[in-house]
Protein backbone atom coordinates (compact mmCIF):
# COMPACT_ATOMS: atom_id res chain seq x y z
CA UNK A 1 0.00 0.00 0.00
CA UNK A 2 2.65 2.42 0.30
CA UNK A 3 2.47 3.63 -3.55
CA UNK A 4 -0.90 4.14 -3.08
CA UNK A 5 -0.56 6.41 0.48
CA UNK A 6 -0.24 9.78 -0.98
CA UNK A 7 -3.92 8.95 -3.60
CA UNK A 8 -6.09 7.29 -0.70
CA UNK A 9 -9.08 9.74 -0.47
CA UNK A 10 -9.11 9.54 3.01
CA UNK A 11 -5.68 9.99 3.53
CA UNK A 12 -2.87 8.37 5.08
CA UNK A 13 -3.40 7.88 8.49
CA UNK A 14 -6.46 5.40 8.14
CA UNK A 15 -4.06 2.43 6.12
CA UNK A 16 -0.98 3.66 8.47
CA UNK A 17 -2.66 2.60 12.00
CA UNK A 18 -4.30 -0.30 10.42
CA UNK A 19 -1.86 -1.87 8.42
CA UNK A 20 -1.15 -5.70 9.55
CA UNK A 21 -4.69 -5.94 10.88
CA UNK A 22 -7.98 -6.82 9.26
CA UNK A 23 -9.29 -4.16 8.13
CA UNK A 24 -12.51 -5.37 6.81
CA UNK A 25 -15.31 -3.95 9.30
CA UNK A 26 -13.61 -0.46 8.77
CA UNK A 27 -13.25 -0.66 4.79
CA UNK A 28 -17.01 -2.46 4.02
CA UNK A 29 -19.37 0.11 5.26
CA UNK A 30 -17.84 3.31 3.63
CA UNK A 31 -16.50 1.85 0.59
CA UNK A 32 -18.88 -0.11 -2.35
CA UNK A 33 -18.01 -3.49 -3.76
CA UNK A 34 -15.41 -3.33 -6.33
CA UNK A 35 -13.73 -0.36 -4.92
CA UNK A 36 -9.81 -2.09 -4.25
CA UNK A 37 -10.59 -3.39 -7.87
CA UNK A 38 -11.05 -0.55 -9.62
CA UNK A 39 -8.43 2.08 -7.77
CA UNK A 40 -5.86 -0.30 -7.00
CA UNK A 41 -3.54 -1.36 -9.29
CA UNK A 42 -3.54 -5.14 -10.29
CA UNK A 43 0.40 -5.32 -9.54
CA UNK A 44 -0.83 -4.22 -6.27
CA UNK A 45 -2.32 -7.71 -5.19
CA UNK A 46 0.70 -9.71 -3.39
CA UNK A 47 -1.82 -12.40 -2.74
CA UNK A 48 -4.41 -14.21 -0.23
CA UNK A 49 -3.64 -14.13 3.49
CA UNK A 50 -2.30 -17.66 4.23
CA UNK A 51 -4.83 -17.68 7.96
CA UNK A 52 -6.29 -14.67 9.76
CA UNK A 53 -4.91 -11.03 10.41
CA UNK A 54 -4.73 -9.98 13.86
CA UNK A 55 -8.43 -7.13 14.58
CA UNK A 56 -6.53 -4.55 15.48
CA UNK A 57 -8.00 -3.18 19.58
CA UNK A 58 -10.81 -0.68 19.72
CA UNK A 59 -11.51 1.56 21.81
CA UNK A 60 -13.52 0.51 24.80
CA UNK A 61 -16.83 2.64 24.42
CA UNK A 62 -18.61 2.53 27.46
CA UNK A 63 -22.04 2.89 26.26
CA UNK A 64 -21.32 -0.29 23.73
CA UNK A 65 -23.43 -2.69 26.16
CA UNK A 66 -25.82 -0.06 26.42
CA UNK A 67 -26.46 0.23 22.61
CA UNK A 68 -26.58 -3.48 21.95
CA UNK A 69 -29.03 -4.15 24.39
CA UNK A 70 -31.07 -1.44 22.93
CA UNK A 71 -30.59 -3.42 19.66
CA UNK A 72 -32.08 -6.30 21.20
CA UNK A 73 -35.11 -4.74 22.80
CA UNK A 74 -36.31 -2.52 19.67
CA UNK A 75 -39.61 -1.93 19.88
CA UNK A 76 -42.21 -3.22 17.14
CA UNK A 77 -42.92 -1.47 14.17
CA UNK A 78 -46.67 -1.00 15.29
CA UNK A 79 -44.99 1.35 18.04
CA UNK A 80 -43.98 3.67 16.07
CA UNK A 81 -46.04 7.07 15.66
CA UNK A 82 -43.71 9.39 13.41
CA UNK A 83 -40.55 10.24 11.91
CA UNK A 84 -39.23 11.82 15.19
CA UNK A 85 -39.28 7.89 16.78
CA UNK A 86 -36.91 6.44 14.48
CA UNK A 87 -34.28 9.41 14.83
CA UNK A 88 -34.48 8.38 18.59
CA UNK A 89 -34.28 4.92 18.24
CA UNK A 90 -30.85 5.52 16.01
CA UNK A 91 -29.58 7.80 18.28
CA UNK A 92 -29.38 4.92 21.10
CA UNK A 93 -28.60 1.96 18.40
CA UNK A 94 -26.11 3.10 16.17
CA UNK A 95 -21.87 3.11 16.69
CA UNK A 96 -21.06 6.83 18.00
CA UNK A 97 -19.13 7.37 14.62
CA UNK A 98 -22.27 6.18 12.24
CA UNK A 99 -24.82 8.40 14.57
CA UNK A 100 -22.17 11.33 14.58
CA UNK A 101 -22.04 11.28 10.57
CA UNK A 102 -25.74 11.02 10.12
CA UNK A 103 -27.09 13.59 12.57
CA UNK A 104 -24.35 16.41 12.41
CA UNK A 105 -24.10 19.64 10.68
CA UNK A 106 -21.63 22.25 10.42
CA UNK A 107 -20.37 24.84 13.14
CA UNK A 108 -22.92 25.42 15.63
CA UNK A 109 -25.40 23.63 13.84
CA UNK A 110 -28.03 26.76 13.12
CA UNK A 111 -28.87 26.26 9.77
CA UNK A 112 -29.50 22.70 10.54
CA UNK A 113 -32.05 23.60 12.79
CA UNK A 114 -33.42 26.37 10.84
CA UNK A 115 -34.28 23.93 7.92
CA UNK A 116 -36.73 22.64 10.71
CA UNK A 117 -37.60 25.40 12.19
CA UNK A 118 -38.81 27.53 9.48
CA UNK A 119 -41.43 25.34 8.47
CA UNK A 120 -42.97 26.22 12.10
CA UNK A 121 -43.31 29.76 11.13
CA UNK A 122 -45.78 29.19 8.48
CA UNK A 123 -49.47 28.54 9.12
CA UNK A 124 -52.01 27.33 7.13
CA UNK A 125 -55.15 28.81 5.84
CA UNK A 126 -58.10 25.61 5.65
CA UNK A 127 -60.89 25.87 3.67
CA UNK A 128 -64.06 24.32 5.31
CA UNK A 129 -67.02 22.69 3.69
CA UNK A 130 -65.15 20.82 0.92
CA UNK A 131 -65.97 16.87 0.30
CA UNK A 132 -62.87 15.67 1.08
CA UNK A 133 -64.37 11.86 1.24
CA UNK A 134 -61.36 11.11 -1.53
CA UNK A 135 -57.86 12.66 -1.64
CA UNK A 136 -55.12 11.73 -4.01
CA UNK A 137 -51.73 12.52 -3.19
CA UNK A 138 -49.99 11.21 -6.05
CA UNK A 139 -48.37 13.44 -8.80
CA UNK A 140 -45.51 13.35 -11.20
CA UNK A 141 -41.79 14.76 -10.52
CA UNK A 142 -39.94 15.31 -13.67
CA UNK A 143 -42.18 12.80 -16.03
CA UNK A 144 -42.32 9.98 -13.39
CA UNK A 145 -45.25 8.98 -11.53
CA UNK A 146 -45.00 9.00 -7.73
CA UNK A 147 -47.62 8.00 -4.85
CA UNK A 148 -46.88 11.53 -2.95
CA UNK A 149 -45.15 14.59 -4.01
CA UNK A 150 -41.87 13.35 -1.45
CA UNK A 151 -38.90 11.17 -2.41
CA UNK A 152 -35.89 9.50 -0.75
CA UNK A 153 -32.91 12.51 -1.27
CA UNK A 154 -29.20 11.25 -1.65
CA UNK A 155 -27.19 10.36 1.55
CA UNK A 156 -24.00 8.43 1.29
CA UNK A 157 -22.86 5.61 3.66
CA UNK A 158 -25.93 3.85 4.39
CA UNK A 159 -24.24 1.21 5.50
CA UNK A 160 -22.89 2.45 8.43
CA UNK A 161 -26.40 1.59 9.74
CA UNK A 162 -27.78 -1.52 8.39
CA UNK A 163 -25.92 -4.33 6.20
CA UNK A 164 -28.25 -3.73 3.51
CA UNK A 165 -27.15 0.37 2.86
CA UNK A 166 -28.48 1.78 -0.28
CA UNK A 167 -30.28 -1.48 -1.55
CA UNK A 168 -32.85 -1.98 1.57
CA UNK A 169 -34.09 1.41 1.01
CA UNK A 170 -34.43 0.97 -2.82
CA UNK A 171 -36.59 -1.64 -2.02
CA UNK A 172 -38.58 -0.19 0.53
CA UNK A 173 -38.95 3.27 -1.78
CA UNK A 174 -40.23 1.26 -4.52
CA UNK A 175 -42.33 -0.59 -2.88
CA UNK A 176 -44.30 2.23 -1.60
CA UNK A 177 -44.06 3.58 -5.20
CA UNK A 178 -41.29 6.61 -3.68
CA UNK A 179 -38.63 7.80 -5.49
CA UNK A 180 -35.05 7.29 -4.84
CA UNK A 181 -32.12 9.34 -5.32
CA UNK A 182 -28.88 7.60 -5.37
CA UNK A 183 -25.45 9.12 -4.08
CA UNK A 184 -22.23 9.02 -6.00
CA UNK A 185 -20.77 8.24 -2.21
CA UNK A 186 -23.21 5.55 -1.83
CA UNK A 187 -21.86 2.56 0.37
CA UNK A 188 -23.39 0.31 -1.98
CA UNK A 189 -22.35 0.40 -5.73
CA UNK A 190 -24.50 1.65 -8.35
CA UNK A 191 -25.10 -1.43 -9.95
CA UNK A 192 -26.26 -2.78 -6.76
CA UNK A 193 -28.79 -0.44 -5.85
CA UNK A 194 -30.27 -0.46 -9.32
CA UNK A 195 -30.42 -4.74 -9.26
CA UNK A 196 -32.38 -3.98 -6.10
CA UNK A 197 -34.92 -1.69 -7.58
CA UNK A 198 -37.96 -2.73 -7.67
CA UNK A 199 -39.92 -2.87 -11.93
CA UNK A 200 -41.50 -0.02 -12.47
CA UNK A 201 -39.92 1.88 -9.52
CA UNK A 202 -37.84 5.67 -10.76
CA UNK A 203 -34.21 5.82 -9.25
CA UNK A 204 -32.28 9.28 -9.63
CA UNK A 205 -28.81 9.62 -9.67
CA UNK A 206 -26.55 12.90 -7.42
CA UNK A 207 -23.72 13.15 -9.30
CA UNK A 208 -20.71 14.67 -7.39
CA UNK A 209 -18.14 15.76 -10.29
CA UNK A 210 -14.63 14.59 -10.18
CA UNK A 211 -11.71 16.61 -11.39
CA UNK A 212 -11.53 14.26 -13.94
CA UNK A 213 -13.88 14.77 -16.20
CA UNK A 214 -13.36 11.76 -17.93
CA UNK A 215 -14.60 9.67 -14.50
CA UNK A 216 -17.64 12.12 -14.58
CA UNK A 217 -18.36 11.23 -17.91
CA UNK A 218 -18.06 7.33 -17.09
CA UNK A 219 -20.52 7.50 -14.07
CA UNK A 220 -23.10 9.45 -16.28
CA UNK A 221 -23.32 6.86 -19.08
CA UNK A 222 -23.51 4.61 -16.18
CA UNK A 223 -26.27 5.83 -14.63
CA UNK A 224 -28.02 6.43 -17.95
CA UNK A 225 -27.40 2.32 -19.03
CA UNK A 226 -28.73 1.29 -14.92
CA UNK A 227 -31.75 3.06 -15.85
CA UNK A 228 -31.69 6.17 -14.16
CA UNK A 229 -33.93 8.91 -14.69
CA UNK A 230 -32.13 11.94 -14.20
CA UNK A 231 -28.76 13.43 -12.98
CA UNK A 232 -28.95 15.93 -9.97
CA UNK A 233 -25.28 17.89 -9.98
CA UNK A 234 -24.59 19.16 -6.22
CA UNK A 235 -22.87 21.94 -6.40
CA UNK A 236 -23.26 23.15 -2.58
CA UNK A 237 -19.90 21.36 -1.63
CA UNK A 238 -16.52 22.50 -2.99
CA UNK A 239 -15.20 22.14 -0.03
CA UNK A 240 -17.21 19.73 2.89
CA UNK A 241 -18.45 22.06 5.54
CA UNK A 242 -16.50 21.85 9.30
CA UNK A 243 -18.85 19.02 10.84
CA UNK A 244 -17.14 18.83 14.50
CA UNK A 245 -19.28 16.70 15.50
CA UNK A 246 -18.03 14.16 13.31
CA UNK A 247 -14.84 15.07 13.90
CA UNK A 248 -15.01 14.56 17.31
CA UNK A 249 -15.40 10.41 17.08
CA UNK A 250 -13.22 9.60 14.80
CA UNK A 251 -13.49 6.33 13.08
CA UNK A 252 -9.48 5.10 14.42
CA UNK A 253 -7.27 6.02 17.47
CA UNK A 254 -4.52 8.64 16.85
CA UNK A 255 -1.45 8.10 18.38
CA UNK A 256 -0.07 11.22 17.22
CA UNK A 257 1.35 9.95 13.59
CA UNK A 258 3.18 12.57 12.04
CA UNK A 259 1.04 12.59 8.65
CA UNK A 260 2.17 16.21 7.83
CA UNK A 261 -0.21 18.65 6.12
CA UNK A 262 -2.54 15.45 4.96
CA UNK A 263 -2.80 14.39 9.12
CA UNK A 264 -6.19 16.08 9.20
CA UNK A 265 -7.69 13.91 6.33
CA UNK A 266 -8.53 10.94 8.72
CA UNK A 267 -10.88 13.09 11.10
CA UNK A 268 -14.40 11.73 11.07
CA UNK A 269 -16.12 9.83 7.67
CA UNK A 270 -16.88 13.77 6.33
CA UNK A 271 -13.00 14.27 5.40
CA UNK A 272 -12.81 10.56 4.11
CA UNK A 273 -15.28 11.61 1.16
CA UNK A 274 -13.70 15.54 0.38
CA UNK A 275 -11.01 14.95 -2.28
CA UNK A 276 -13.52 13.32 -4.70
CA UNK A 277 -15.19 16.71 -5.20
CA UNK A 278 -13.82 19.16 -7.53
CA UNK A 279 -13.71 22.52 -6.26
CA UNK A 280 -12.86 24.11 -9.69
CA UNK A 281 -16.87 23.10 -10.35
CA UNK A 282 -18.15 26.67 -12.31
CA UNK A 283 -21.13 27.56 -14.56
CA UNK A 284 -19.06 26.40 -17.90
CA UNK A 285 -18.81 23.24 -16.57
CA UNK A 286 -22.37 22.61 -15.56
CA UNK A 287 -23.07 23.08 -19.85
CA UNK A 288 -20.37 20.68 -20.66
CA UNK A 289 -21.67 18.16 -18.84
CA UNK A 290 -25.48 18.55 -19.76
CA UNK A 291 -23.99 18.34 -23.56
CA UNK A 292 -23.00 14.24 -21.92
CA UNK A 293 -26.42 13.38 -21.51
CA UNK A 294 -30.20 13.16 -22.91
CA UNK A 295 -31.20 12.65 -19.42
CA UNK A 296 -32.86 16.23 -17.41
CA UNK A 297 -29.87 17.70 -15.58
CA UNK A 298 -31.00 19.92 -12.26
CA UNK A 299 -28.31 21.84 -10.44
CA UNK A 300 -28.46 20.33 -6.39
CA UNK A 301 -27.60 22.81 -3.37
CA UNK A 302 -29.04 26.18 -4.76
CA UNK A 303 -29.09 28.88 -2.15
CA UNK A 304 -30.46 31.86 -3.27
CA UNK A 305 -32.61 33.17 -5.97
CA UNK A 306 -29.86 34.62 -8.77
CA UNK A 307 -28.57 31.06 -8.92
CA UNK A 308 -32.16 29.64 -9.92
CA UNK A 309 -32.30 32.29 -12.48
CA UNK A 310 -29.32 31.02 -14.06
CA UNK A 311 -29.88 27.63 -14.03
CA UNK A 312 -33.29 28.09 -16.21
CA UNK A 313 -31.42 30.15 -18.39
CA UNK A 314 -29.04 27.80 -19.61
CA UNK A 315 -31.40 25.15 -19.90
CA UNK A 316 -31.54 22.95 -16.46
CA UNK A 317 -34.94 20.84 -16.41
CA UNK A 318 -34.87 22.44 -12.54
CA UNK A 319 -33.15 22.86 -9.10
CA UNK A 320 -32.91 21.74 -5.39
CA UNK A 321 -33.08 23.67 -3.09
CA UNK A 322 -30.51 22.82 -0.14
CA UNK A 323 -27.97 23.71 1.80
CA UNK A 324 -26.83 19.95 2.20
CA UNK A 325 -29.35 19.37 5.41
CA UNK A 326 -27.12 22.27 7.22
CA UNK A 327 -23.88 20.74 6.79
CA UNK A 328 -21.78 23.17 5.10
CA UNK A 329 -22.28 26.83 5.21
CA UNK A 330 -24.22 27.57 8.92
CA UNK A 331 -26.30 30.18 8.64
CA UNK A 332 -27.13 29.37 4.94
CA UNK A 333 -30.43 30.46 4.60
CA UNK A 334 -33.39 27.40 5.12
CA UNK A 335 -34.27 25.78 2.13
CA UNK A 336 -38.15 26.73 1.91
CA UNK A 337 -37.16 30.49 3.20
CA UNK A 338 -35.79 30.75 -0.63
CA UNK A 339 -38.50 28.63 -2.48
CA UNK A 340 -40.65 31.19 -0.78
CA UNK A 341 -39.15 33.85 -2.09
CA UNK A 342 -38.15 32.71 -5.20
CA UNK A 343 -41.75 31.41 -6.43
CA UNK A 344 -42.90 35.15 -6.47
CA UNK A 345 -39.88 36.64 -8.45
CA UNK A 346 -39.68 33.64 -10.87
CA UNK A 347 -43.48 34.67 -12.14
CA UNK A 348 -43.24 38.44 -11.98
CA UNK A 349 -39.83 37.88 -14.24
CA UNK A 350 -41.28 35.12 -15.86
CA UNK A 351 -38.52 33.20 -15.41
CA UNK A 352 -40.52 29.86 -15.09
CA UNK A 353 -40.13 27.87 -18.54
CA UNK A 354 -42.06 24.77 -19.53
CA UNK A 355 -41.17 21.81 -17.34
CA UNK A 356 -38.54 23.52 -14.98
CA UNK A 357 -39.22 22.46 -11.50
CA UNK A 358 -37.89 22.75 -8.06
CA UNK A 359 -36.99 20.61 -5.51
CA UNK A 360 -36.29 21.40 -1.69
CA UNK A 361 -34.79 19.22 1.35
CA UNK A 362 -33.72 19.94 4.62
CA UNK A 363 -36.02 19.46 8.26
CA UNK A 364 -38.91 17.66 6.72
CA UNK A 365 -40.44 15.85 9.49
CA UNK A 366 -43.95 15.76 8.88
CA UNK A 367 -46.75 15.74 6.08
CA UNK A 368 -47.46 19.14 7.34
CA UNK A 369 -44.20 20.24 5.59
CA UNK A 370 -44.32 18.74 2.45
CA UNK A 371 -47.92 20.21 2.17
CA UNK A 372 -46.53 23.75 2.86
CA UNK A 373 -43.44 23.21 0.63
CA UNK A 374 -45.99 22.12 -2.32
CA UNK A 375 -48.35 25.14 -1.53
CA UNK A 376 -45.73 27.94 -2.04
CA UNK A 377 -45.45 26.45 -5.64
CA UNK A 378 -48.36 27.96 -6.34
CA UNK A 379 -49.61 25.85 -9.15
CA UNK A 380 -47.33 27.80 -11.16
CA UNK A 381 -44.30 25.57 -10.53
CA UNK A 382 -44.05 21.79 -9.37
CA UNK A 383 -42.71 21.56 -6.24
CA UNK A 384 -41.36 17.95 -5.17
CA UNK A 385 -39.50 17.37 -1.48
CA UNK A 386 -36.27 15.51 -0.40
CA UNK A 387 -35.94 13.85 2.55
CA UNK A 388 -32.89 12.09 3.60
CA UNK A 389 -31.95 11.67 7.43
CA UNK A 390 -35.45 10.21 8.32
CA UNK A 391 -34.55 7.27 6.06
CA UNK A 392 -31.38 6.86 7.00
CA UNK A 393 -32.67 6.31 10.54
CA UNK A 394 -35.49 4.24 9.95
CA UNK A 395 -33.31 2.26 7.48
CA UNK A 396 -30.75 1.76 10.28
CA UNK A 397 -33.54 0.41 12.81
CA UNK A 398 -35.33 -2.00 10.76
CA UNK A 399 -34.14 -1.76 7.47
CA UNK A 400 -36.57 -2.27 4.19
CA UNK A 401 -39.67 -2.39 6.25
CA UNK A 402 -38.50 0.76 8.45
CA UNK A 403 -38.15 2.50 5.36
CA UNK A 404 -41.73 1.45 4.44
CA UNK A 405 -43.30 2.58 7.54
CA UNK A 406 -42.23 5.65 7.82
CA UNK A 407 -43.60 6.17 4.02
CA UNK A 408 -46.76 5.20 5.52
CA UNK A 409 -46.22 7.17 8.41
CA UNK A 410 -45.55 10.17 6.14
CA UNK A 411 -47.90 9.54 3.29
CA UNK A 412 -50.96 9.02 6.18
CA UNK A 413 -50.12 12.93 7.43
CA UNK A 414 -50.40 14.19 4.08
CA UNK A 415 -53.43 12.55 3.56
CA UNK A 416 -55.06 13.27 7.00
CA UNK A 417 -53.86 17.14 6.52
CA UNK A 418 -55.50 17.62 2.95
CA UNK A 419 -58.62 16.87 4.32
CA UNK A 420 -58.09 18.73 7.78
CA UNK A 421 -56.75 21.51 5.10
CA UNK A 422 -59.39 21.45 2.48
CA UNK A 423 -57.97 19.85 -0.53
CA UNK A 424 -58.30 16.80 -2.65
CA UNK A 425 -55.47 16.57 -4.80
CA UNK A 426 -52.19 18.35 -5.22
CA UNK A 427 -53.72 20.83 -8.34
CA UNK A 428 -56.14 22.20 -5.83
CA UNK A 429 -53.12 23.38 -3.48
CA UNK A 430 -51.60 27.00 -3.94
CA UNK A 431 -50.17 29.81 -2.04
CA UNK A 432 -53.51 30.67 -0.47
CA UNK A 433 -53.54 27.75 1.82
CA UNK A 434 -50.44 29.22 3.42
CA UNK A 435 -49.44 32.32 6.07
CA UNK A 436 -45.86 33.12 5.64
CA UNK A 437 -45.76 36.27 7.26
CA UNK A 438 -43.86 35.24 10.22
CA UNK A 439 -41.52 33.68 8.02
CA UNK A 440 -39.08 36.70 7.85
CA UNK A 441 -39.70 37.73 11.25
CA UNK A 442 -37.01 37.36 12.56
CA UNK A 443 -35.63 33.97 14.83
CA UNK A 444 -37.07 34.02 18.41
CA UNK A 445 -34.86 33.33 21.40
CA UNK A 446 -35.63 30.29 23.29
CA UNK A 447 -38.24 30.84 26.37
CA UNK A 448 -36.83 28.97 29.04
CA UNK A 449 -39.24 29.97 31.49
CA UNK A 450 -41.88 28.19 29.09
CA UNK A 451 -40.04 25.22 28.38
CA UNK A 452 -38.95 24.61 31.93
CA UNK A 453 -42.68 24.00 32.66
CA UNK A 454 -43.80 22.25 29.07
CA UNK A 455 -43.98 18.78 29.48
CA UNK A 456 -42.62 16.95 26.18
CA UNK A 457 -44.33 14.69 23.79
CA UNK A 458 -43.11 11.03 25.11
CA UNK A 459 -41.45 9.63 22.22
CA UNK A 460 -41.38 5.88 21.27
CA UNK A 461 -39.91 3.34 24.23
CA UNK A 462 -37.83 0.21 24.02
CA UNK A 463 -39.58 -2.75 24.78
CA UNK A 464 -37.50 -3.06 28.19
CA UNK A 465 -39.00 0.18 29.16
CA UNK A 466 -42.28 -0.23 29.49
Amino acid sequence: MTEFLPNHPAGQKVILLNGGYDATDIFTPIHPKGTIEKYLPAEKHLGHLDGEAPIRPKKVDPFEDERLDNLDHLPPLSAIQNIHDFEYLAKNILPIGAWSYYSCGADDEISMRENHYAYQRIFFRPRVCVDVSEVDPSTELLGSKTSVPFYVTATAMAKLGNPGGECSIARGAGKEGVIQMISTLSSNSLEEIAAARIPGATQWFQLYVNEDREMTHELIQKAEELGMKAIFITVDAPTLGNREKDRRSKFSDDPNLDLGKDAQRGSGASRALSSFIDCHLNWDDIIEIKGMTKLPVLIKGIQRVEDIFKAAEIGCSGVVLSNHGGRQLDTSPPPVEVLAEAVPLLQKMDKLKPGFEIFIDGGVRRGTDILKAVALGDNKVKVGVGLGRPFLYSNSAYGEEGVRKAIQLLKDEVELDMRLLGVRNLNELNRNFVDTRRLWSGKEAEDYLYHRNYEPIETVQFRRDE
